[in-house]
Protein backbone atom coordinates (compact mmCIF):
# COMPACT_ATOMS: atom_id res chain seq x y z
CA UNK A 1 0.00 0.00 0.00
CA UNK A 2 2.60 2.21 0.71
CA UNK A 3 4.33 1.75 -2.51
CA UNK A 4 1.40 2.70 -4.62
CA UNK A 5 0.77 5.63 -2.72
CA UNK A 6 4.44 6.43 -3.36
CA UNK A 7 4.19 5.52 -7.28
CA UNK A 8 0.90 7.54 -7.22
CA UNK A 9 2.68 10.57 -6.43
CA UNK A 10 5.64 10.29 -8.19
CA UNK A 11 3.16 10.19 -11.30
CA UNK A 12 1.30 13.35 -9.86
CA UNK A 13 4.74 15.09 -9.72
CA UNK A 14 5.38 14.03 -13.11
CA UNK A 15 2.61 15.39 -14.68
CA UNK A 16 2.78 18.64 -12.54
CA UNK A 17 6.48 19.24 -14.21
CA UNK A 18 4.82 18.22 -17.53
CA UNK A 19 2.08 20.65 -17.61
CA UNK A 20 4.30 23.32 -16.33
CA UNK A 21 7.28 23.06 -19.05
CA UNK A 22 4.10 23.00 -21.49
CA UNK A 23 3.06 26.41 -20.30
CA UNK A 24 6.55 27.67 -20.19
CA UNK A 25 7.03 27.23 -24.37
CA UNK A 26 3.46 28.08 -24.74
CA UNK A 27 4.42 31.73 -22.99
CA UNK A 28 8.14 31.75 -24.84
CA UNK A 29 6.46 31.26 -27.99
CA UNK A 30 3.89 33.56 -27.38
CA UNK A 31 6.60 36.74 -26.39
CA UNK A 32 8.94 35.75 -29.68
CA UNK A 33 5.60 36.44 -31.99
CA UNK A 34 5.17 39.34 -30.32
CA UNK A 35 8.03 40.80 -30.18
CA UNK A 36 8.60 39.47 -34.06
CA UNK A 37 5.42 42.00 -35.10
CA UNK A 38 5.90 45.40 -33.47
CA UNK A 39 6.92 45.17 -29.74
CA UNK A 40 8.79 47.25 -27.34
CA UNK A 41 11.19 46.49 -25.06
CA UNK A 42 8.43 45.85 -22.37
CA UNK A 43 6.74 42.92 -24.94
CA UNK A 44 3.37 44.83 -25.41
CA UNK A 45 2.04 45.85 -29.36
CA UNK A 46 3.75 49.47 -29.97
CA UNK A 47 1.42 52.23 -30.99
CA UNK A 48 2.22 54.98 -33.11
CA UNK A 49 -0.14 58.28 -33.20
CA UNK A 50 0.74 59.44 -36.04
CA UNK A 51 -0.19 63.44 -37.98
CA UNK A 52 0.07 63.89 -41.44
CA UNK A 53 -0.67 67.09 -43.15
CA UNK A 54 -3.30 65.92 -45.30
CA UNK A 55 -3.81 65.05 -49.05
CA UNK A 56 -2.48 68.09 -51.00
CA UNK A 57 -0.50 65.86 -54.08
CA UNK A 58 0.31 62.82 -55.47
CA UNK A 59 3.55 63.14 -53.53
CA UNK A 60 1.92 62.95 -50.21
CA UNK A 61 -0.73 60.03 -50.97
CA UNK A 62 2.21 57.75 -51.68
CA UNK A 63 4.06 59.39 -48.46
CA UNK A 64 1.03 58.29 -46.27
CA UNK A 65 0.55 54.68 -48.03
CA UNK A 66 4.29 54.17 -47.23
CA UNK A 67 3.59 54.71 -43.85
CA UNK A 68 0.31 53.14 -43.21
CA UNK A 69 1.57 50.12 -44.90
CA UNK A 70 4.64 49.84 -43.07
CA UNK A 71 3.05 50.40 -39.68
CA UNK A 72 1.19 47.45 -40.93
CA UNK A 73 4.37 45.67 -41.86
CA UNK A 74 5.69 45.96 -38.80
CA UNK A 75 3.13 45.00 -36.25
CA UNK A 76 2.78 48.65 -35.46
CA UNK A 77 -0.99 50.09 -34.43
CA UNK A 78 -1.26 52.82 -36.28
CA UNK A 79 -3.31 55.88 -35.00
CA UNK A 80 -3.27 57.79 -38.13
CA UNK A 81 -4.76 61.51 -38.24
CA UNK A 82 -5.22 63.89 -41.21
CA UNK A 83 -4.82 67.41 -40.53
CA UNK A 84 -5.66 69.08 -43.64
CA UNK A 85 -3.79 71.55 -43.81
CA UNK A 86 -4.19 73.15 -40.34
CA UNK A 87 -1.74 73.71 -37.93
CA UNK A 88 -4.59 73.78 -35.27
CA UNK A 89 -5.83 70.53 -36.39
CA UNK A 90 -1.69 68.75 -35.56
CA UNK A 91 -1.44 70.05 -32.30
CA UNK A 92 -5.36 68.67 -31.35
CA UNK A 93 -4.36 65.38 -32.50
CA UNK A 94 -0.92 65.28 -30.78
CA UNK A 95 -2.69 66.21 -27.34
CA UNK A 96 -5.24 63.21 -28.11
CA UNK A 97 -2.19 60.98 -29.15
CA UNK A 98 -0.77 62.31 -25.55
CA UNK A 99 -3.98 61.78 -23.63
CA UNK A 100 -4.20 58.60 -25.03
CA UNK A 101 -0.68 57.31 -23.67
CA UNK A 102 0.43 56.42 -26.85
CA UNK A 103 4.07 54.94 -26.97
CA UNK A 104 5.87 57.06 -29.73
CA UNK A 105 4.28 60.25 -31.80
CA UNK A 106 4.96 61.08 -35.21
CA UNK A 107 4.19 63.88 -37.20
CA UNK A 108 4.81 65.64 -40.43
CA UNK A 109 4.65 69.71 -39.66
CA UNK A 110 2.53 72.05 -41.85
CA UNK A 111 4.76 74.35 -40.80
CA UNK A 112 8.15 75.29 -39.01
CA UNK A 113 7.48 77.10 -35.87
CA UNK A 114 4.92 77.18 -33.55
CA UNK A 115 5.16 73.29 -31.61
CA UNK A 116 7.27 74.16 -28.69
CA UNK A 117 4.11 73.76 -26.29
CA UNK A 118 2.84 70.88 -27.40
CA UNK A 119 5.76 68.86 -27.82
CA UNK A 120 7.09 70.20 -24.60
CA UNK A 121 3.34 68.52 -23.32
CA UNK A 122 4.85 65.25 -24.97
CA UNK A 123 8.13 65.18 -23.42
CA UNK A 124 6.67 65.46 -19.92
CA UNK A 125 4.27 62.32 -20.68
CA UNK A 126 7.99 60.73 -21.60
CA UNK A 127 6.48 59.69 -25.23
CA UNK A 128 9.43 60.35 -27.53
CA UNK A 129 8.82 62.63 -31.00
CA UNK A 130 9.52 61.63 -34.19
CA UNK A 131 9.77 64.80 -37.03
CA UNK A 132 8.78 63.08 -40.60
CA UNK A 133 9.85 64.78 -44.07
CA UNK A 134 9.47 68.32 -43.06
CA UNK A 135 11.52 70.52 -40.59
CA UNK A 136 10.46 72.37 -37.33
CA UNK A 137 12.39 75.15 -35.78
CA UNK A 138 11.94 74.77 -31.56
CA UNK A 139 13.78 76.53 -28.71
CA UNK A 140 14.67 72.92 -27.64
CA UNK A 141 15.67 70.10 -30.33
CA UNK A 142 15.37 67.34 -27.22
CA UNK A 143 11.85 67.91 -27.74
CA UNK A 144 11.90 65.18 -30.59
CA UNK A 145 14.38 62.27 -30.54
CA UNK A 146 14.81 62.24 -34.81
CA UNK A 147 14.05 63.23 -37.83
CA UNK A 148 13.43 61.72 -40.84
CA UNK A 149 13.00 62.78 -44.43
CA UNK A 150 14.42 64.95 -47.28
CA UNK A 151 17.21 67.44 -48.01
CA UNK A 152 15.31 70.77 -48.88
CA UNK A 153 17.94 72.69 -49.45
CA UNK A 154 19.86 70.22 -51.24
CA UNK A 155 17.10 69.95 -53.75
CA UNK A 156 16.71 73.14 -54.49
CA UNK A 157 20.35 73.66 -55.09
CA UNK A 158 20.23 70.50 -57.63
CA UNK A 159 17.18 72.29 -59.23
CA UNK A 160 19.30 75.61 -59.93
CA UNK A 161 22.85 73.51 -61.02
CA UNK A 162 20.65 71.54 -63.25
CA UNK A 163 19.09 74.43 -65.29
CA UNK A 164 22.30 76.06 -65.31
CA UNK A 165 24.15 73.18 -67.35
CA UNK A 166 20.83 72.26 -69.27
CA UNK A 167 20.30 76.05 -70.57
CA UNK A 168 24.45 76.28 -71.30
CA UNK A 169 24.32 72.85 -72.99
CA UNK A 170 21.17 73.87 -75.58
CA UNK A 171 22.60 77.16 -76.07
CA UNK A 172 19.36 78.00 -75.06
CA UNK A 173 18.98 81.77 -75.50
CA UNK A 174 16.83 84.05 -73.38
CA UNK A 175 13.46 85.40 -74.89
CA UNK A 176 13.59 88.51 -74.19
CA UNK A 177 16.64 90.99 -72.78
CA UNK A 178 20.38 89.55 -71.87
CA UNK A 179 19.16 87.55 -68.69
CA UNK A 180 17.64 84.55 -68.23
CA UNK A 181 13.81 85.28 -66.79
CA UNK A 182 12.69 82.70 -63.99
CA UNK A 183 9.24 82.54 -62.19
CA UNK A 184 8.89 80.17 -59.23
CA UNK A 185 5.24 78.16 -57.98
CA UNK A 186 6.38 78.05 -53.97
CA UNK A 187 5.00 75.91 -51.94
CA UNK A 188 3.09 75.95 -48.38
CA UNK A 189 4.00 79.40 -47.03
CA UNK A 190 6.04 78.80 -43.78
CA UNK A 191 6.44 75.23 -44.62
CA UNK A 192 10.39 74.18 -43.83
CA UNK A 193 10.40 72.47 -47.43
CA UNK A 194 9.29 75.56 -49.11
CA UNK A 195 11.99 77.84 -46.96
CA UNK A 196 14.22 75.31 -47.53
CA UNK A 197 13.97 74.82 -51.31
CA UNK A 198 14.01 78.62 -51.87
CA UNK A 199 17.07 78.87 -49.99
CA UNK A 200 18.86 76.34 -51.73
CA UNK A 201 17.82 77.49 -55.46
CA UNK A 202 19.29 81.14 -54.78
CA UNK A 203 22.32 79.73 -52.79
CA UNK A 204 23.41 78.02 -55.62
CA UNK A 205 22.39 80.93 -58.01
CA UNK A 206 24.78 83.26 -55.94
CA UNK A 207 27.32 81.03 -55.91
CA UNK A 208 26.97 79.88 -59.37
CA UNK A 209 30.23 81.46 -61.88
CA UNK A 210 27.74 83.37 -64.39
CA UNK A 211 24.39 83.42 -62.08
CA UNK A 212 23.47 86.69 -63.08
CA UNK A 213 22.58 85.80 -66.29
CA UNK A 214 19.47 84.83 -64.02
CA UNK A 215 16.76 86.58 -63.04
CA UNK A 216 14.08 85.86 -61.00
CA UNK A 217 11.01 87.68 -62.30
CA UNK A 218 8.02 86.48 -60.17
CA UNK A 219 7.36 83.84 -57.23
CA UNK A 220 4.28 83.03 -55.45
CA UNK A 221 3.03 80.10 -54.13
CA UNK A 222 0.92 77.79 -55.51
CA UNK A 223 -0.05 76.10 -52.29
CA UNK A 224 1.47 72.58 -53.37
CA UNK A 225 -1.56 72.11 -55.44
CA UNK A 226 -2.34 71.24 -59.13
CA UNK A 227 -5.36 73.33 -58.96
CA UNK A 228 -3.35 76.70 -57.25
CA UNK A 229 -0.27 75.93 -59.57
CA UNK A 230 -2.34 76.36 -62.35
CA UNK A 231 -4.12 79.44 -61.21
CA UNK A 232 -0.88 81.67 -60.41
CA UNK A 233 0.76 80.39 -63.59
CA UNK A 234 -1.82 81.83 -65.44
CA UNK A 235 -1.13 85.20 -63.75
CA UNK A 236 2.41 85.09 -65.05
CA UNK A 237 1.49 84.90 -67.89
CA UNK A 238 -0.62 87.86 -68.23
CA UNK A 239 1.49 89.94 -67.03
CA UNK A 240 5.04 88.41 -68.28
CA UNK A 241 3.69 85.90 -71.46
CA UNK A 242 6.98 86.51 -73.59
CA UNK A 243 9.70 87.00 -70.90
CA UNK A 244 9.40 83.47 -69.41
CA UNK A 245 12.14 81.66 -69.85
CA UNK A 246 12.55 79.04 -67.10
CA UNK A 247 10.03 77.96 -64.63
CA UNK A 248 10.80 75.93 -61.17
CA UNK A 249 7.97 74.53 -59.47
CA UNK A 250 8.72 73.75 -56.11
CA UNK A 251 6.62 70.74 -56.48
CA UNK A 252 5.38 68.26 -59.75
CA UNK A 253 1.48 68.82 -59.00
CA UNK A 254 1.94 72.72 -59.37
CA UNK A 255 4.12 72.05 -62.22
CA UNK A 256 1.35 69.86 -64.18
CA UNK A 257 -0.97 72.33 -63.34
CA UNK A 258 0.91 74.70 -64.63
CA UNK A 259 1.46 73.01 -67.79
CA UNK A 260 -2.12 73.13 -68.76
CA UNK A 261 -1.79 76.95 -68.24
CA UNK A 262 1.28 77.13 -70.09
CA UNK A 263 -0.80 75.49 -73.07
CA UNK A 264 -3.90 77.84 -73.10
CA UNK A 265 -1.06 80.89 -73.30
CA UNK A 266 -0.88 79.09 -76.78
CA UNK A 267 2.80 78.60 -75.42
CA UNK A 268 5.12 74.95 -75.77
CA UNK A 269 5.88 73.42 -71.93
CA UNK A 270 9.19 72.39 -71.93
CA UNK A 271 10.20 74.11 -75.27
CA UNK A 272 9.33 77.53 -75.11
CA UNK A 273 9.34 77.44 -71.53
CA UNK A 274 11.64 75.20 -69.45
CA UNK A 275 10.37 73.30 -66.33
CA UNK A 276 11.96 71.57 -63.73
CA UNK A 277 10.25 70.64 -60.46
CA UNK A 278 11.21 68.43 -57.02
CA UNK A 279 9.00 65.10 -56.62
CA UNK A 280 9.54 62.55 -58.62
CA UNK A 281 5.65 61.34 -59.07
CA UNK A 282 4.64 58.82 -62.25
CA UNK A 283 2.37 61.71 -64.00
CA UNK A 284 5.82 63.96 -64.18
CA UNK A 285 8.00 61.34 -65.98
CA UNK A 286 4.56 60.80 -68.05
CA UNK A 287 4.74 64.98 -69.19
CA UNK A 288 8.40 64.76 -70.16
CA UNK A 289 8.06 61.61 -72.02
CA UNK A 290 5.00 63.66 -73.83
CA UNK A 291 8.01 66.64 -74.01
CA UNK A 292 6.22 69.34 -71.81
CA UNK A 293 8.35 69.23 -69.05
CA UNK A 294 12.49 68.96 -68.56
CA UNK A 295 13.47 67.41 -65.66
CA UNK A 296 12.42 66.41 -61.79
CA UNK A 297 14.13 66.37 -58.82
CA UNK A 298 13.78 63.57 -56.54
CA UNK A 299 11.92 63.97 -53.31
CA UNK A 300 11.25 60.00 -51.63
CA UNK A 301 8.14 59.48 -49.95
CA UNK A 302 8.61 56.03 -49.06
CA UNK A 303 9.90 57.04 -45.34
CA UNK A 304 7.69 54.52 -43.65
CA UNK A 305 10.05 51.23 -43.16
CA UNK A 306 12.18 53.69 -41.42
CA UNK A 307 10.19 55.74 -39.61
CA UNK A 308 8.86 52.34 -37.78
CA UNK A 309 12.33 50.91 -37.62
CA UNK A 310 13.28 53.77 -35.88
CA UNK A 311 10.55 54.06 -33.77
CA UNK A 312 11.34 50.81 -32.31
CA UNK A 313 14.66 51.33 -31.94
CA UNK A 314 13.96 54.75 -29.69
CA UNK A 315 11.86 52.62 -27.94
CA UNK A 316 14.30 49.72 -27.16
CA UNK A 317 16.43 52.61 -25.77
CA UNK A 318 19.26 52.15 -28.69
CA UNK A 319 21.04 55.19 -29.99
CA UNK A 320 19.66 56.64 -33.30
CA UNK A 321 21.13 59.50 -35.20
CA UNK A 322 19.40 63.09 -34.79
CA UNK A 323 18.82 63.71 -38.62
CA UNK A 324 18.43 61.01 -41.32
CA UNK A 325 17.98 61.44 -45.11
CA UNK A 326 16.36 59.35 -47.46
CA UNK A 327 17.97 58.89 -50.57
CA UNK A 328 16.86 60.94 -53.86
CA UNK A 329 18.41 61.56 -57.73
CA UNK A 330 17.77 63.73 -60.72
CA UNK A 331 15.61 62.62 -63.45
CA UNK A 332 15.48 64.38 -66.83
CA UNK A 333 13.57 63.97 -69.90
CA UNK A 334 15.91 61.59 -71.75
CA UNK A 335 15.74 58.83 -69.24
CA UNK A 336 11.80 59.14 -68.25
CA UNK A 337 10.46 56.17 -70.35
CA UNK A 338 13.11 53.77 -69.35
CA UNK A 339 12.81 54.80 -65.85
CA UNK A 340 8.61 55.67 -65.55
CA UNK A 341 8.22 51.45 -65.03
CA UNK A 342 10.50 51.06 -62.66
CA UNK A 343 9.04 54.19 -60.21
CA UNK A 344 7.02 52.74 -57.10
CA UNK A 345 5.01 56.59 -56.86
Amino acid sequence: MKNLKKLLALLVTGLMLIAAAGCGDSAGSGSASKAASGSGSGGKQITMGFSQIGAESEWRTANTESIKQAAKDAGINLQFSDAQQKQENQIKAIRSFIAQGVDVIAFVPIVETGWDTVLKEAKDAKIPVIVVDRDVKLNDDSLYVAKIGTDSVAEGKKVFNWIDEYMAKQNKQPRSGNQYNVVILEGTVGSSVAIGREAGFKDAMAAAQDGSKYNILASQTGEFTRQKGQEVMESFLKSDRDKIDILFAQNDDMALGAIQAIEAAGLKPGKDITIISIDGVKGMFQAMIEGKSNCTVECNPLQGPLLMETAKKVLNGESVDKLVYVDEGIFPADVAEKTLPERKY
